[in-house]
């Protein structure tokens, strides 16, 4: 199982609202907002790394008002 953190940047005032969006989200198993760079954290669980990518660019990024991403691999 790998487990990543995807750090969303939204457009102002959008966060509340995009928070059910990104929970909703195929392999989001958690997601907060969080006060900092960015405006919500959520965890991803996929079984194989290249899922990563499609659940952050082709998911999360997608949605309308998301604004940038950054994504970390958990390692342990």
């Amino acid at each position: 199982m790998v487990h990543a953190f995807v750090m969303v940047k939204t457009a102002a005032g959008k966060s509340e609202s995009l928070l059910a969006e990104v929970r909703d989200e195929p392999h989001v198993v958690e997601a907060h907002i969080v006060a900092g760079e960015y405006d919500i954290i959520a965890e991803v669980e996929v079984d194989e790394v290249y899922q990563v990518l499609d659940a952050s660019s082709s998911g999360i990024q997608a949605l309308s008002g998301v604004s940038d991403t950054k994504t970390y691999i958990s390692l342990d």
